[in-house]
C-alpha cells in the first residue's frame, strides 16, 4: 500500500528521477537509507516501472508525430496484433480501445515518406490488420508521462 511518504517520494522522482536519495530524504524528513528501502520496495512491487531519459525528437529528426486507429479481424479478447505492433520501433504506444477501431497507436517518424513506408511495409503486412486511419499532429501543447499524485 502506498502511503503519504511514498507519494511524496514519487512526486519528487517524477519531477527529477536523478534526485539523490539524500535530497529526497531531506525533503521528506527521513533517513536516506529508509528512503532507499522505500524506493526499492516500490520498484519490486511494480509501482515504479523504470527510469527513462526523455530525448527531444527533433534532435533525432523525428519531426512527425502521428496517431493511427487500427481495425483488425481478431477475435474478441485477442491481442496478437497489439503484440506485433508493439515490436515496431517507430511505435511508441499501443492502446486497445473501444468503438469501431481496435487499437490506437502513437508513432514518431522523420517525415510522411517514412510514415507511408511504415504503413505499407510493416503495419500493412500484419495479416490481422483490416484497415487503418492516420492523423498527423501539427503541434503539441502538452506531452507528458507524469501522473497526478493526490496526497492522502
Amino acid at each position: 500500500m502506498i502511503d503519504a511518504i511514498d507519494k511524496q517520494i514519487l512526486t519528487i522522482l517524477q519531477k527529477n528521477a536523478r534526485t539523490s536519495n539524500a535530497e529526497i530524504a531531506r525533503q521528506v524528513g527521513m533517513a536516506a537509507s529508509a528512503v532507499l528501502e522505500r524506493i526499492r520496495k516500490m520498484e519490486e512491487q511494480g509501482t515504479i516501472l523504470g527510469y527513462e531519459t526523455r530525448i527531444n525528437p527533433r534532435d533525432l529528426d523525428l519531426n512527425l508525430l502521428a496517431f493511427m486507429f487500427v481495425r483488425t479481424d481478431e477475435g474478441v479478447g485477442t491481442v496478437q496484433t497489439a503484440e506485433i505492433l508493439a515490436t515496431i520501433p517507430e511505435v511508441q504506444e499501443v492502446h486497445h480501445i473501444t468503438g469501431q477501431d481496435c487499437y490506437l497507436v502513437k508513432l514518431r517518424v522523420a517525415n510522411t515518406e517514412i510514415l507511408g513506408n511504415l504503413l505499407r511495409e510493416k503495419i500493412g503486412q500484419i495479416k490481422t490488420v483490416r484497415s487503418t486511419s492516420t492523423t498527423i499532429v501539427l503541434g503539441s501543447s502538452k506531452e507528458t508521462l507524469k501522473l497526478v499524485i493526490e496526497p492522502i
